[in-house]
């Protein structure tokens, strides 16, 4: 459903941030904001804060940032359109609902049965593990060291001794054979008519976000096969964007996911209290799985088996995490198989150990080709630099990442650095397509400071306009928007330009405008921390110092675009000479 901009204003007006944020964290006002601790990820020390004038929030430790509507998206894990419906509901606004189409109402039908048939399923699987014929899948469940209140939880049920009784009972509650079939629940063939391949089997519900059933996994009881059956993907089933365990583990506070292999493994790990786990559904973690986890976090912890196949599983993840913008690191697992075995074995104070140890998943990877390689053999050893050089040059652009991650790879495994230094130079100049420069590393991280200082004047500035809006005509005096040289904090400055022009400056409204990937960045801008300043001459300090900083990186960055065209040569010079004014005169407000 779309919602008009004058609807999405009302919802927002009617429900001031620091109430609902209130409802969820406590919060204490110091100076001109409001502190708590963050809902996004697990700290000691208040980080997250709520700016009421603006109303926005922003968490100087995990960067997550918005309006109203972002933090209800976040802490419910909800579209736009359904947090802008829970505030809605919060402030008795009625929105307006657009008539559906013929198409979609058939839709909505066939997706409300299919939930409904799976509801249905689910109390039945649940009923009959706790009966005489569930007798067996609870002795499995007991013995796996699941107490009553776990299955409870979790939902466990039992399918009985045939594929015919959950069918039977379904249509008793008024299903059709096809809403039976396209649940995913059975099939139908000339031999048997219409059976369930659920049968005998321990059942796992898996929930969506909102807490409905939208398909099965079971495990079966004996040594048949498969061990573990998966409901088909169906109307409202799609396994590459649903996570087992997640219903769960979204509420977590933990400040990262911890990502598993099986139901029994997520399960064993929420008993003991790290309620962060989840599972892919018998599939292989997917790239849509990463992008909900980073909706959440920017860490993820594996804790895959610790076999060949799990150690394939976890370096295919990681590549997945990393494409995605997440940190992975591996949990070590030996001497046991998996997470369920481990706590069983060595208890959940162990386990945390392993957590807060887990391993850099770049160490990992160099770690498992070096168990690759016979280490006593000179050309096998010699391979096994010539896969670290690769890797360097494959992971790591940015040099001084590549630099200390090199130094440290050479220390742990006791190889010469500058050897392995000309060996990636001569690796990245030959495939990786990567120039190092023999620059000093000081060099090299004093143009790191430079361009981070240079950001952070920039988002000073905007903080600052934004907090004291008449300060624009000071502003335009010394830089427009173009003076921005992140794509992200142009973008920025020239909404808040042109708000403040116009008279219509919203922060919170203009959070809406961005893409859900840059409404952090965007709160962050808005709410970036600015020097202390009591006096007039403090102010005019600060000023000048931010406009300078801004003046000279737009400078500096327009000369390396302008490579050796000269038509842009004068236009150079000019903005030299400016420059120079600047500095030989001075910035003021005044």
């Amino acid at each position: 459903m779309y919602y008009s901009d004058d609807i999405i204003a009302e919802v927002r007006s009617r429900n001031d941030i620091l109430d609902v944020v209130g409802s969820y964290v406590k919060m204490t006002k110091k100076g001109n904001n409001y502190w708590g601790l963050c809902p996004f990820h697990n700290e000691h020390t208040p980080s997250f804060s709520v700016n009421r004038g603006k109303q926005i929030f922003h968490c100087f430790g995990c960067s997550a940032g918005g309006n109203v509507i972002s933090f209800i998206m976040k802490y419910e894990n909800l579209t736009f359109q359904e947090a802008v419906k829970v505030l809605a509901d919060r402030a008795g606004i009625q929105l307006p609902e657009r008539e559906a189409t013929q198409e979609e109402k058939q839709r909505q039908s066939r997706r409300a049965r299919l939930l409904e048939v799976n509801k249905e399923a689910a109390t039945y699987f649940y009923r009959c593990l706790r009966s005489p014929h569930g007798e067996r899948g609870m002795k499995y469940l007991s013995d796996r060291g699941l107490s009553p209140e776990t299955m409870k939880n979790f939902g466990l049920g039992y399918a009985g001794v045939n594929g015919r009784e959950v069918i039977d009972y379904l249509r008793s509650k008024g299903f059709t054979d096809e809403e039976i079939r396209n649940s995913g629940l059975a099939s139908i063939s000339e031999k048997n008519g219409l059976s369930s391949p659920f049968w005998n089997r321990v059942m796992f519900p898996i929930m969506d976000a909102n807490h409905r059933v939208i398909g099965f996994g079971g495990r079966v009881m004996g040594d048949a096969k498969p061990k573990y059956l998966n409901s088909p993907e169906t109307d409202i089933f799609d396994k590459r964007r649903n996570l087992y365990g997640f219903v769960f583990a979204r509420s977590s506070r933990a400040g990262n996911y911890i990502l598993c292999e099986g139901y029994m493994d997520v399960i064993a790990m929420h008993q003991a209290g790290f309620t962060q786990a989840v599972a892919s559904l018998g599939t292989a973690f997917t790239e849509e799985q990463a992008k909900l986890l980073s909706r959440f976090t920017q860490k993820v912890l594996l804790a895959y088996d610790s076999d060949g196949a799990g150690v394939k599983a976890a370096l295919r993840a990681i590549d997945i995490l990393k494409d995605v913008g997440l940190s992975g690191r591996v949990i070590s697992l030996k001497p046991c198989k998996d997470p369920d075995e481990f706590i069983k074995t060595y208890g959940k104070e162990a386990f945390q150990e392993r957590i807060d140890n887990a391993e850099n998943s770049f160490y990992f990877r160099i770690r498992i080709i070096y168990e690759g390689y016979d280490q006593n053999d000179p050309e096998q050893k010699t391979a096994f630099y010539r896969d670290i050089a690769t890797k360097l040059c494959e992971e790591f652009l940015e040099p001084l990442e590549r630099e200390n991650y090199l130094t440290a790879i050479c220390e742990k495994y006791k190889i010469n650095t500058g050897q392995m230094r000309d060996m990636v130079a001569d690796y990245a100049a030959k495939g990786a397509g990567i120039e190092i420069k023999p620059a000093p590393q000081q060099a090299r991280a004093r143009k790191v400071s430079e361009t981070d200082g240079a950001r952070t004047a920039q988002a000073m500035l905007i903080t600052w306009l934004t907090d004291e809006t008449g300060l624009l005509p000071a502003v335009k005096r010394f830089v427009t928007p173009e003076d921005f040289t992140d794509e992200l904090y142009r973008k920025v400055a020239e909404n808040v330009f042109a708000a403040i022009e116009s008279g219509s400056f919203d922060a919170a409204g203009m959070i809406d405008r961005f893409d859900e990937e840059e409404r952090d960045a965007v709160a962050g801008l808005l709410q970036a921390k600015l020097p202390e300043m009591e006096t007039q001459e403090e102010r005019n300090r600060a000023f000048s110092d931010i406009i300078l900083r801004i003046r000279e990186n737009s400078y500096k960055i327009f000369c390396d675009n302008m490579g050796d065209d000269m038509s842009k040569f004068g236009e150079s010079l000019q903005m030299k000479k400016e420059l120079e004014k600047l500095k030989k005169s001075g910035i003021t407000l005044i």
